[in-house]
């Protein structure tokens, strides 16, 4: 009797890990459909167990596959992420749009939704830091602009003349960082009614704690008031933030254009270059 109900949870087991359930087998699928955050995300959503080896595997190598060098950068020995890897998927892939918060209002609240192309540096995060986290090293993307008038029937757009900037970036080792000691020894409280849209954590607002360096954000999100940005840290590292973004007219996008030949292109992967100071120069651009 006990080797037949023994046998009989063996064969429940090998059922069970068999198939779709399979970690090897949707290590191949997903591999084979390149990494697709869209399908994975559609995978995850199958039942629990596949939820279960999305998190343990397949998100971790969505992040090697698509930022190698980030990753490389940013994974402990251990290979476990602070956050998980699925939220780091999020952040790579996902814009989490925009809402009210105490320092910063919007007339709208716009949706999240995937981001066709992200470029992500750690030489422009150095522009969200203070001089004393000079040394913490940070992820940052270009904002993702929305247009927050309505197209009237001419095509223009009434209402606000600024389109608004939503970004988003990650702290490498955040819990040993000089800005996590900051925000400790500053005592500065969690918001209330603000969470991380990556990994639903806790969050400081960056501005009541005065850690934002006003004048270099501003240049490198290109906005003009600093009024008009907030950005926020989870207890994970994950940074989300908002800013109006002032419109360029036809001579300022001349200029920045020759600005940005000084900018290597880079692909899907990520790449290293030097700028004119010697300083290292790191970038990658994710694409859908």
């Amino acid at each position: 009797m006990n080797q037949r109900l023994r046998s009989n949870d063996l064969s429940t087991t090998s059922d069970s890990s068999s198939g779709i359930l399979d970690e090897k087998v949707l290590y191949l699928v997903s591999q084979s459909i390149n990494w697709d955050p869209h399908i994975l995300c559609l995978m995850a959503c199958v039942c629990r167990k596949v939820s279960a080896v999305a998190k343990r595997v397949l998100w971790r190598e969505l992040c090697i596959s698509r930022a190698p060098r980030m990753v490389e950068g940013m994974a402990p020995a251990n290979g476990r992420l602070n956050g998980g890897w699925d939220s780091l998927a999020k952040i790579l892939f996902y814009c989490c749009g925009g809402k009210p918060s105490p320092n910063f209002q919007v007339e709208q609240v716009l949706k999240g939704h995937f981001a066709s192309a992200s470029r992500f540096s750690k030489t422009s995060g150095q522009s969200f830091l203070i001089k004393k986290c000079q040394t913490d090293v940070l992820y940052i993307c270009d904002p993702c602009e929305h247009g927050t008038g309505n197209i009237n029937a001419a095509g223009g757009i009434d209402g606000n003349d600024d389109d608004l900037g939503v970004f988003r970036g990650v702290f490498k080792g955040f819990v040993k960082s000089k800005t996590r000691e900051c925000l400790i020894k500053r005592q500065i409280q969690f918001e209330h009614h603000v969470r991380c849209p990556y990994c639903k954590s806790r969050v400081w607002s960056m501005t009541l704690a005065k850690l934002v360096p006003t004048k270099s954000a501003l240049r490198k999100l290109g906005s003009v008031d600093a009024s008009r940005l907030e950005y926020f840290v989870c207890v994970h590292g994950h940074l989300h933030g908002t800013c109006w973004l002032t419109r360029l007219s036809s001579d300022d996008d001349d200029d920045e254009d020759d600005d940005d030949e000084n900018d290597e292109p880079v692909g899907s992967s990520s790449t290293g270059k030097t700028s004119s100071s010697g300083e290292e120069v790191f970038e990658t651009l994710i694409c859908l």
